[in-house]
């Protein structure tokens, strides 16, 4: 069900030790840290990310977080977004669209739910 999860953080490399330290107990390789600061962890069940919050201020409970839903197709990804708008959620980010990532092309859509929170679905190209 979930493409990957991203939380919110002040401090990205003091996260990335606890992170590194705390996933690393189970099995994970160390984060991997991108061209935007962000940091990712990546296994075969899905991706784990923390990044600083896109709207510069500083990260909270739920500030800078993502949840990403696994879309079979970007037709699914886009009916998400639509379904999403039409029952009390906000576009947020950028149009639903493809993008480039470290882990190759991605078709995302963004919204906000109802309460604020941000969440995305997520269907990976090739």
């Amino acid at each position: 069900m979930f493409s990957h999860i991203m939380v919110g953080a002040n401090d990205i490399e003091e996260s990335k030790v606890f992170y590194d330290a705390v996933l690393g107990a189970m099995g994970c390789k160390p984060g991997v840290i991108d061209e935007k600061g962000r940091c990712f962890y990546f296994t075969k069940y899905g991706i784990f990310a923390i990044s600083k919050p896109i709207d510069g201020e500083p990260a909270c409970t739920g500030n800078g977080s993502t949840i990403g839903f696994a879309a079979e197709d970007s037709a699914a990804a886009d009916a998400w977004h639509a379904a999403g708008l039409a029952n009390g959620g906000t576009t947020c980010e950028e149009l639903p669209g493809v993008r480039e990532s470290a882990s190759g092309k991605l078709y995302l859509a963004y919204l906000r739910d109802p309460a604020g929170n941000k969440i995305c679905a997520c269907h990976r190209i090739g």
